[in-house]
């Protein structure tokens, strides 16, 4: 009797899906840090992931700021209630904003598909395309201008309008950065979820 061997195909579920987006934010987010000098190098270790080596940082402060706001972030982007995360690096003094990282999301597919939406694309071709920005991010240092001041960041979650804040939350003013450069960066898909990635810089020329 010969058995019939058949690879199940692995497909990606909505929730997979803003996984995948979250972990993509956690670790583009973690290497921003590290490359704009938020916080001393020592204050990072290296990580493997995407086939790349990520610096994160080792800050439990950040961490669990990072974690509480990505696990609403999964909530939101399961809803299809988010259109961009903002990564808004100000400068602690003056409260200029310096710089603005927005992660914009689209959001693909057929939402009402029955059994809830799932993608066949492979998992190894969206890591790939992750790898490519994370590469991008990593490279930015080259034509970002010097952050010669003592920095924070804060990140803002776009949302439509019918979403339930929790309490912690609040509204916030959208972030704008003086004689602004844009440097648009690839993009990832999940067919959930895409995510455009763009940095936007203060140019002191």
């Amino acid at each position: 009797m010969t058995g019939v061997v058949q690879q199940s195909k692995s497909s990606i579920t909505l929730k997979g899906s803003a996984e995948i987006v979250c972990d993509y934010l956690n670790f583009g987010i973690n290497s921003i840090l590290f490359q704009r000098g938020l916080y001393p190098p020592e204050n990072f270790q290296s990580v493997e992931n995407y086939g790349l080596t990520i610096l994160m940082s080792t800050d439990n402060k950040i961490k669990e700021f990072l974690s509480s706001t990505l696990s609403q972030l999964k909530e939101w982007l399961i809803q299809r209630s988010v259109t961009k995360v903002a990564l808004i690096i100000t400068n602690v003094k003056t409260l200029e904003v310096m710089e603005r990282w927005d992660f914009r999301v689209e959001y693909e597919g057929n939402p009402d598909e029955a059994g809830g939406q799932v993608s066949e694309k492979p998992l190894k071709t969206i890591k790939n395309e992750i790898r490519d920005v994370l590469k991008q991010i990593a490279s930015s240092v080259a034509y970002l201008p010097l952050l010669d001041c003592l920095c924070s960041f804060d990140i803002q979650i776009y949302t439509k309008s019918n979403v339930d804040l929790p309490s912690q939350w609040s509204e916030a003013e959208m972030a704008h950065v003086k004689n602004a450069q844009t440097v648009k960066m690839r993009s990832f898909s999940t067919n959930i979820h895409k995510v455009d990635t763009v940095v936007t810089y203060k140019n002191e020329d």
